[in-house]
């Protein structure tokens, strides 16, 4: 087992954490705050990543911190406790010999989970003892040893596509002593040899569900997945359970937080109509939809599918979701009954459309998820009759295998 020579100083580091995540209302299953003590977090994210540019920066400056270094050992300690996603590859460099200070350039590659987001996803899965459980992209594997260390020793494994992450993060697993085995290969395969599984969790982001995930998932068993649109701004926690005569039941709701999508599944983004939005915001006309709240995950879940191809401006003062495909956008208010709109597409009556469908289906705040047509098609639908609201996911068959 592995002995921190300051066991102090991080065992206060961590009991702060647990602190402010129970004081949230976040963290309430007793076995994860137990496991969160635990699981020494700097065996498993020895360095960090900082943006030093500012929003719109290219190339970006970053600067690494190296927690073996005195310099930075206080700012990476106080980093790695923090609720923060923790950056530690660049261009899937190998991570044995990174050097510490500032770097320009490159895309992340490889990141941790933002913390809340972890405990959430590992409550949902309602973790046990005993239990075989699938981590498919666990990256430094901060999730999976959690995961490890609430079923025990030899029962958590990963799937890791990229051979330095999955190298690294098998080195630290081994260093914590808590059982847990990463395995190189596509996440998307799953792992059959130690299958089936009792739970399953998606590091990654899938536009749809794997068949191979379906298939390890024991009786009894739950499975957790992000469903990705080409929108990262409304993203869906997908929830699947197998009941113990093997029927299947998936469940689709709205997140604030996602997770990334798979390797080579390409995210729509606002940033390069920004300049040009706030140089034109387009032509005013009165609009039958006030702003719907950030909070309307429902709606905005839906709207992702049924009015594809949109992506909101987040860091705009007022509502703006671009098009960035047909060069079209719209800006709400402020506060006037209006809305600018710019461009062949006008996004706010889809928009408009997407929320009168919304209303006339209930309000759905979850959606229910066919994965046992023959064909293969997986449907979604919320409501039934008339006013049913229905789409159905993209396949992966465009999507390359997860090897690098």
């Amino acid at each position: 087992m592995f002995v921190d020579l300051q066991a102090a100083e991080t065992s206060g580091l961590r009991a702060a954490m647990v602190d402010r995540l129970t004081s949230a209302g976040v963290l309430t299953d007793p076995r994860l705050r137990e496991a969160l003590l635990r699981v020494h977090r700097e065996v498993l994210l020895p360095h960090a990543y900082v943006r030093v540019s500012g929003p719109g920066a290219d190339p970006i400056d970053w600067r690494l911190l190296d927690g073996s270094h005195p310099d930075d050992r206080q700012e990476w300690l106080d980093l790695i406790h923090t609720d923060e996603s923790i950056l530690l590859q660049r261009d899937g460099e190998p991570l044995d010999a990174l050097a510490r200070g500032p770097v320009t350039g490159g895309h992340m590659t490889s990141m941790s989970t933002y913390t809340p987001a972890t405990v959430d996803a590992l409550q949902v899965l309602g973790l046990a003892p005993g239990q075989r459980y699938l981590e498919l992209g666990p990256g430094p594997g901060v999730s999976l040893a959690l995961a490890a260390t609430m079923t025990g020793p030899g029962l958590a494994t990963g799937v890791e596509r990229d051979e330095h992450m999955a190298a690294f993060a098998q080195r630290s697993l081994e260093r914590l002593g808590v059982g847990a085995t990463v395995i190189e290969g596509d996440a998307l395969a799953g792992h059959h040899a130690r299958a089936p599984y009792d739970r399953i969790h998606s590091g990654i982001g899938v536009p749809y569900v794997p068949p191979a995930w379906v298939e390890q998932l024991a009786c009894g068993g739950r499975m957790l997945t992000t469903l990705t649109t080409r929108t990262p701004s409304w993203p869906g926690q997908l929830l699947v359970t197998r009941a113990g005569g093997g029927r299947l039941e998936a469940v689709l709701q709205g997140r604030p937080r996602g997770y990334r999508p798979m390797l080579g599944y390409q995210w729509l983004n606002a940033l390069d109509h920004r300049a040009r939005i706030k140089a034109d915001p387009g032509t005013a006309r009165p609009a039958r939809l006030a702003p719907p709240a950030d909070d309307a995950y429902g709606f905005w879940i839906a709207a992702a599918y049924l009015a594809p191809g949109l992506v909101r401006d987040f860091q705009a003062e007022t509502m703006t979701i671009v098009a960035p495909k047909d060069d079209s956008w719209a800006v709400a208010g402020p506060g006037d009954g209006t809305v600018r709109v710019r461009g062949p597409r006008d996004v706010w009556a889809e928009l408009e459309e997407v929320h009168t469908r919304w209303v006339e289906a209930g309000r759905p705040e979850t959606y229910r998820v066919d994965l046992s047509d023959s064909t293969g098609i997986q449907s979604v639908t919320s409501g039934r009759g008339p006013k049913e609201l229905s789409w159905s996911l993209p396949p992966l068959a465009t999507v390359p295998l997860q090897m690098p």
